[in-house]
């Protein structure tokens, strides 16, 4: 692990992206843009064997409803870099609660095994909700392969990345305080099998092919945050301003002849700050590495039109190359992209795998 002063991010050669959970599915429609490959018109749905073919035309294979990947409001990605035939799996968040990271996962016929260290972008629930859920089929399986003698002394816990500021509870302020469920404490998580690290600060993992962020500065006037969130102060029983979110953190990669890969969970720090400090921690800027795409939420689904037009305006400004928005970014915003930067979006859906080529 490098210095948290210092963060070095190695160049990969390849990146994969399953997204195990989002907000919405679309397992029909192509690819809109050439440098993110995915699966179309079903092409990635499971398929069941059947004995009884000659019954159905001599059809060997069933597409069954109940083996596609369902949606839900949340996120969660796992991520494989590779780097000269070697290979690393991060899971970035886990959606918002365990059935349906269960379901999932085991849908999509991931080794749940490979994962070696899971990130939390930030603590709200639709992140942190299948967290335990994941610590446990990772272990499962990381005990079962362990059993083998060819990976017996290689198998290691996996490792649980937190921002060390958990709220005991989170909430937000409509006409009274409306709370949250609670994150899994960091006890629940190391008594699920993980390994837990805490940290506030810039620091990369995985030999060096994922960075993960501290706080993120907060540069622009018109990203402000989740509007009436709050936080409970168990100490007084009283709910607190909580709108900035400031545990919030990004991971991301460096691809090889493309740039900059930002996966974001939420952007309540606001996706230009997002994208500006990743730039800033990974090389980017004139001269520097380039900012390739940002996955994730954007978190614009309720903007008003001026704070898409300024997000749009300072995105453009940061010239990438593709953006992949998921979960909370909103219908509206993903228009906007599709008619200011034409050509240049490949949205996030659950349920399918993604590479950048």
């Amino acid at each position: 692990m490098a210095s948290p002063q210092t963060p070095t991010l190695v160049e990969v050669d390849s990146l994969t992206i399953h997204a195990i959970v989002n907000d919405e599915i679309d397992q029909i429609s192509p690819s809109p843009h050439p440098g993110v490959k995915h699966p179309q018109s079903f092409m990635g749905a499971p398929l069941t064997s059947l004995a009884d073919g000659v019954r159905r035309g001599g059809a060997t294979k069933e597409m069954r409803m109940d083996t596609l990947c369902c949606g839900a409001h949340g996120l969660s990605l796992l991520i494989t870099a590779t780097k000269g035939g070697k290979s690393h799996t991060l899971l970035f968040d886990a959606g918002p609660e365990e059935a349906v990271w269960e379901r999932n996962i085991s849908r999509l016929g991931l080794d749940a095994g490979a994962i070696e260290t899971i990130v939390l972008s930030h603590w709200h629930r639709d992140h942190s909700g299948g967290m335990l859920s994941a610590i446990r089929m990772v272990e499962a399986a990381k005990t079962k392969a362990s059993s083998s003698p060819e990976t017996a002394t290689t198998t290691k816990k996996v490792v649980a990345d937190l921002h060390p500021d958990r709220p005991d509870y989170r909430g937000v302020m409509a006409h009274e305080p409306i709370s949250l469920e609670p994150d899994p404490s960091f006890e629940e998580m190391e008594q699920a099998g993980a390994t837990v690290f805490k940290s506030s600060e810039p620091h990369t993992v995985l030999d060096d092919m994922f960075l993960v962020s501290g706080s993120i500065p907060r540069e622009t006037t018109y990203e402000g945050g989740i509007r009436g969130g709050i936080r409970l102060d168990s100490a007084t029983g009283q709910w607190e301003k909580d709108e900035l979110i400031m545990d919030e953190r990004l991971v991301m990669c460096n691809l090889k002849g493309k740039g900059l890969v930002v996966f974001t969970g939420c952007s309540h720090a606001g996706v230009v700050n997002v994208a500006r400090h990743a730039m800033s921690l990974g090389g980017g800027g004139e001269g520097g590495v380039p900012l390739y795409t940002v996955v994730g939420g954007y978190h614009l689904a309720d903007a008003s039109n001026e704070k898409m037009e300024n997000s749009m305006r300072d995105l453009k400004a940061l010239e990438p190359k593709v953006l992949m928005p998921g979960h909370c970014t909103g219908w509206r915003f993903k228009v906007r992209i599709e008619n200011e930067m034409p050509g240049c979006m490949a949205p996030v859906f659950g349920g399918t795998r993604y590479e950048l080529v």
